[in-house]
């Protein structure tokens, strides 16, 4: 399948996940988070494989933005990524995007950067916890959607386990290394959401 199967087959050690919390994208942390996204990490087989991959010098002018904006105070406010951190530690980021903002759909995400932290339930707590934060900060929004492909077996697996709903399959809507995959697109509705966490 990919060159980074054999990432399925780790599995982490337990982590202190009561306190897993989330910050805002800063001066004090950007450098830290530009280390942890760079091409190289393994986490970009699973994230969007199917997209132009971004070069180290497109990563590099991407940081560069990243600090500029930061400075001249362009995503002060911005709610849309938040580090997740865990044990002091910035170990991902979570994320959402208007699908249509027309109609109040907006769509979540989330990335665990290093594959040592993966099978460790971080993104299940994580992911959890974000979409409880993205509800209540928007009122508005009646729905949350989440899309994947069906090479990412974690993803297809957390959102299951936290309660989303299959919603569409898009046969063969994806090329990764030659191969076809689909694309698998998951949502629920907030009075859904309530009721499953009761």
């Amino acid at each position: 399948m990919l060159e980074c199967k054999k990432c399925y087959q780790k599995v982490g050690n337990a982590m202190n996940l009561k306190a897993l919390s989330f910050k805002q994208i800063d001066l004090s942390n950007v450098e830290e988070y530009a280390k942890l996204t760079t091409p190289d990490k393994k986490f970009h087989c699973f994230n969007g494989p199917y997209f132009k991959k971004e070069t180290v010098q497109e990563h590099a002018a991407w940081f560069e933005q990243l600090c500029d904006r930061l400075k001249n105070g362009d995503l002060k406010g911005s709610d849309k990524n938040r580090l997740i951190v865990v044990e002091e530690k910035i170990v991902g980021v979570c994320s959402w995007h208007w699908r249509s903002k027309e109609t109040n759909w907006l769509e979540v995400g989330i990335i665990i950067f290093e594959d040592g932290n993966w099978s460790k339930g971080i993104g299940t707590v994580a992911l959890g916890k974000w979409i409880d934060i993205v509800f209540a900060e928007h009122p508005e929004i009646v729905r949350i959607g989440l899309t994947t492909w069906s090479g990412n077996l974690r993803m297809v697996g957390l959102s299951e386990k936290i309660g989303l709903k299959r919603e569409a399959c898009y046969k063969n809507a994806r090329i990764v290394d030659g191969q076809y995959y689909d694309s698998v697109s998951y949502g629920i509705l907030r009075e859904e959401w309530q009721e499953n966490r009761g």
